[in-house]
C-alpha cells in the first residue's frame, strides 16, 4: 500500500536491531530517502547495504544516542545531504536491564534513562528546528506496553518507557501550532526481536523455566494468542509516519494484541 512516503527524509535511530533493520526495509519499499543510525556500526553497515541495490537513497552513520555531541553532528548531517530536511524521526533505539530491583545497580538504571529517553530528546531537540522551519513532521517515539503497565523484574524499563508517553504528549501539544504530530508506540513481546530474546533469556534463567515454557506462557496472556511480529510494529509506525495520521498526535498507540488496552 503507498502511503505517500515518497521521497521523504526518514532518520531512524537504533536501525541495527532486527526491529530498526524492520523499520528501514519499510520505509525503503514506500521509496523513503534515509538516514539511519546505530551504536552498532557494523550492525549498521549491513543493514544499509542489504537495500542498497532498491535504488533508495540511504546513508548510514554510526553514533551513541546519548551522547549530544554525536548526535548534533549527526543530525547536520543528514539536513546537508538531504538539503535541510528531516520529514520523519523514529526514535527506535533501546535497552532493557531485566531482574529484581534489588539486584540493580546504579549504572545500569542510569544507562537505561540514557539510551531509552535522554536518546530521544537529544534527537527530537536536533530535527525539531528543521521540521518547524518546513511547518510540518513526524516524531514516533518508541514506549512500550511496559510503559502502559509496568512489567515485573523490569523497573528501570518500565519508568523509561512510562517517560516516553509523558515526553510524547507533552511534546504533542508544544509542537502541534507548527505541523507537527509526535505519537509514539507501544509495542508488546515482538517475537524475533532482539529484545524479546533477550527477555526471553532472563525469565527462563529468573523463573527458571525453559525458553518453550517462557514463550508459552507469555503468547497465552495475549488475546489474540500469538506474540507480536516485526511487521506488526513496522505497519503501525509507516502509518503514523504518513499523511494518514494527520489528525493523530499525542497518542501512545498499543501494538499488544489486545494485551494492553488502555
Amino acid at each position: 500500500m503507498d502511503l505517500g512516503l515518497r521521497d521523504s527524509v526518514v532518520l531512524i535511530t537504533g536501525a541495527a536491531g532486527s526491529l530498526g533493520r524492520g523499520l528501514v526495509l519499510g520505509f525503503a519499499r514506500q521509496g523513503a530517502r534515509l538516514f539511519i543510525t546505530d551504536r552498532d556500526g557494523d550492525g549498521l553497515e549491513r543493514v544499509r547495504e542489504e537495500i542498497q541495490g532498491s535504488g533508495v537513497a540511504c546513508a548510514a552513520k554510526g553514533a551513541d544516542v546519548t551522547r549530544s555531541n554525536e548526535v548534533h553532528a549527526l543530525v547536520s548531517e543528514a539536513a546537508r545531504i538531504y538539503e535541510g530536511r528531516v520529514d520523519v524521526l523514529v526514535n527506535a533505539a533501546g535497552i532493557a536491564w531485566q531482574g529484581r530491583i534489588e539486584e540493580m545497580d546504579e549504572r545500569s538504571w542510569d544507562e537505561i534513562f540514557a539510551v531509552n529517553c535522554r536518546g530521544a530528546f537529544l534527537f527530537v531537540r536536533e530535527v525539531v528546528p528543521f521540521m518547524k522551519e518546513r511547518r510540518r513532521g513526524k516524531i514516533v517515539n518508541f514506549s512500550s506496553k511496559s510503559g502502559k503497565t509496568g512489567s515485573a523484574l523490569l523497573g528501570a524499563y518500565s519508568a523509561a518507557k512510562a517517560a516516553i508517553i509523558g515526553f510524547t504528549q507533552s511534546l504533542a501539544f508544544e509542537l502541534a501550532e507548527y505541523g507537527i504530530n509526535v505519537n509514539c508506540v507501544c509495542p508488546g513481546l515482538v517475537r524475533d526481536s532482539g529484545m524479546c530474546d533477550l527477555l526471553f533469556e532472563d525469565y527462563a534463567r529468573n523463573l527458571s523455566l525453559s525458553m518453550e515454557e517462557v514463550e508459552k506462557r507469555f503468547a497465552a496472556k495475549v488475546p489474540l494468542n500469538r506474540l507480536g511480529r516485526i511487521d506488526d510494529v513496522v505497519d503501525t509506525v509507516l502509518f503514523l509516519a504518513s499523511s494518514r495520521s494527520d489528525y493523530l498526535t499525542g497518542q501512545a498507540v498499543n501494538v499488544s494484541g489486545g494485551r494492553e488496552v488502555h
